[in-house]
């Protein structure tokens, strides 16, 4: 039986419904992984035929031996920022399939080109081949030396089956949408929440009817705007989602930067029409301009603004149509379509 070793940083829900489709293949499959992050307390599902391990119980020295040991057919990395996950890289390579799992946008900043020069020798040395959730990590992974034949994308990829469901078992959301604005993540400056939170302010003076309903929690949780409209819930556990989502009827994603974003994915699939930045990396795949949403220029208020109210000011046979379209789109990657695309990992 092949084996396939995960070396993760933080797991999250989607990534185990991925790896349950997996374990429908004859493999054996482990995961290291690191702590649950404050952040985001997931409570993750508990899967029969896959091995999970804590990162903390493993040296460098004895993640190595275990590893060589283990003598996986592949092993898929999380980035390079764990020096433990690279030693144990290298010293399978020869026997194993090294796979780097990259979510960086390639942006073309200075400090990416230094690193790009600085890390080619060293990737190659390393990785075999790299696994990216889409076009803006691809144009990195060919950057780092990557050829393209060993570049696959949708390495990111939602639960769809679980949002799908919510989409079908709501007929009646397909002739009319709750006009309320729905924003999941955390409470940190990055993601735009005080553009969302003063933008939403300003369009509530001509469309009242509007609100905003917010998930998440973070630093700045303490420091969110109270105001007319916009109802904060705090963390909600995935199990949990689908009252929340029945409230709701557009998704916002306002992040000044955001290298991917599954919940673009996740949403798209439950059938929301989207308003999110640029700088949202999912968007270059789940959003397409005017068909199923709008993107803005991260950090720029007005323009949020602006997308914002061209969705109040649609009517519900448009609304539904984009929320109809985004749950099409979801379609084109699955956990499905995820796991043939990790076994020709294997099989190339």
């Amino acid at each position: 039986m092949k084996k396939v070793l995960f070396l993760y940083t933080e797991l999250a829900e989607y990534v185990l419904a991925c790896i349950q489709e997996l374990e429908k293949e004859s493999l054996e499959v482990h995961v290291v992984r690191w702590p649950i992050n404050k952040e985001a307390p997931f409570e993750f599902r508990s899967l029969e035929r896959t091995h999970f391990y804590d990162r903390s119980d493993f040296t460098d020295e004895s993640l190595i031996e275990f590893t060589k040991k283990l003598q996986p057919d592949a092993v898929f990395s999380s980035g390079w920022v764990d020096k433990g996950y690279l030693k144990a890289l290298r010293a399978v390579k020869k026997q194993s399939k090294t796979v780097v799992l990259l979510d960086n946008q390639w942006l073309g900043t200075p400090r990416q080109r230094a690193a790009m020069i600085l890390a080619r020798s060293w990737i190659k040395k390393t990785f075999d081949a790299a696994w990216v959730p889409g076009e803006p990590q691809r144009q990195f992974a060919l950057r780092l030396g990557f050829k393209t034949e060993d570049i696959k994308n949708g390495f990111y990829c939602a639960d769809t089956g679980f949002f799908s469901k919510f989409y079908s078992e709501h007929p009646k959301r397909q002739e009319k949408l709750p006009k309320r604005f729905i924003f999941v993540g955390r409470y940190l400056d990055f993601k735009g929440i005080f553009e969302l939170w003063n933008a939403f302010i300003e369009l509530k003076k001509e469309y009242a009817d509007w609100e905003l309903i917010c998930a998440g929690t973070g630093d700045l949780c303490d420091e969110r705007i109270e105001a007319d409209g916009i109802e904060h819930l705090g963390f909600v556990q995935p199990s949990d989602f689908p009252p929340v989502l029945e409230k709701a009827g557009v998704f916002v994603l306002p992040s000044h930067k955001e290298p991917w974003g599954v919940v673009i994915h996740e949403m798209a699939a439950a059938g929301f029409p989207m308003i999110c930045s640029k700088a949202v990396g999912a968007a270059s795949w789940f959003v397409k301009e005017g068909e199923n949403g709008f993107t803005f220029k991260g950090a720029d208020q007005q323009d949020l603004f602006e997308a914002m109210k061209k969705i109040a000011a649609m009517d519900d046979k448009t609304l539904t149509a984009m929320g109809k379209r985004s749950h099409e789109i979801s379609s084109s990657l699955t956990p499905t379509i995820w796991k043939e695309r990790l076994l020709t990992f294997i099989d190339d």
